[in-house]
């Protein structure tokens, strides 16, 4: 009998990590979209790390920092009563720095591509930089925003080395949907593994499927 739990331990962390992100990266597209300070190709390298980087690599380092024989994890357990690893609590700051350039680069793209005057004039009719931000240019990228914000959550579906290493395989906590797949692969159980993997593919399938319908709708749209 197939064991359905992964899923929701997938879906949960999914829509975690989408909200946190898209809280965090607005300001950090917006700084990167309109910033000329010389350390904006570090911080654009920063993030674009994880797009090119292992995921055991990042997994690895993570499980590193995070242990409790070492500096932050300690100070983490001692001041927040929480320990990281092997846990969903790290199975959620593991995924949000991983899929973040999922969530910044699509929101990035949307503002660069804004022409200036918008912002200049809605500054000059006196709103402040936060009204013109939240009320005049993310409404004019809503279709940025929806990519932004179904990349990540399929790509967090996805996930499979960093919250492996980060997390183990604790069933009921940190046993997501793609180890549940390796698991099952690795005890020639294909019954269930076709399961687990034929509801990841028809949930990203749709995911996308949306993303692209809506996007493409919206140009239509605009162009009337």
């Amino acid at each position: 009998m197939t064991d359905y739990q992964p899923f929701l331990i997938t879906f949960r962390l999914a829509l975690i990590t989408t909200a946190i992100l898209f809280i965090v990266a607005i300001p950090l597209a917006y700084w990167l979209a309109h910033s000329r300070s010389k350390f904006k190709s570090v911080i654009e390298t920063l993030v674009s790390m994880p797009l090119v980087l292992p995921p055991s690599v990042l997994g690895f380092y993570f499980l590193i920092a995070f242990g409790p024989s070492h500096g932050l994890g300690q100070f983490i357990e001692h001041y927040f009563n929480t320990r990281l690893v092997f846990s969903f609590g790290g199975l959620v700051v593991a995924s949000v720095i991983y899929s973040l350039p999922f969530m910044v680069h699509p929101i990035q793209a949307g503002l660069a591509g804004l022409s200036p005057n918008l912002k200049d004039a809605s500054l000059s009719l006196g709103k402040s930089k936060t009204d013109t931000l939240l009320k005049v240019l993310l409404p004019s990228i809503k279709p940025s925003l929806l990519t932004g914000l179904v990349l990540t959550f399929a790509h967090t579906v996805g996930e499979f080395g960093v919250v492996l290493m980060i997390g183990g395989n604790i069933p009921g906590q940190t046993r997501v949907a793609s180890i549940a797949i390796y698991d099952e692969v690795e005890a020639m159980n294909y019954h269930s593994a076709n399961i687990y993997a034929g509801i990841l593919f028809a949930v990203t399938f749709i995911i996308l499927l949306t993303v692209y319908f809506v996007n493409h709708r919206y140009a239509i749209t605009k162009n009337l």
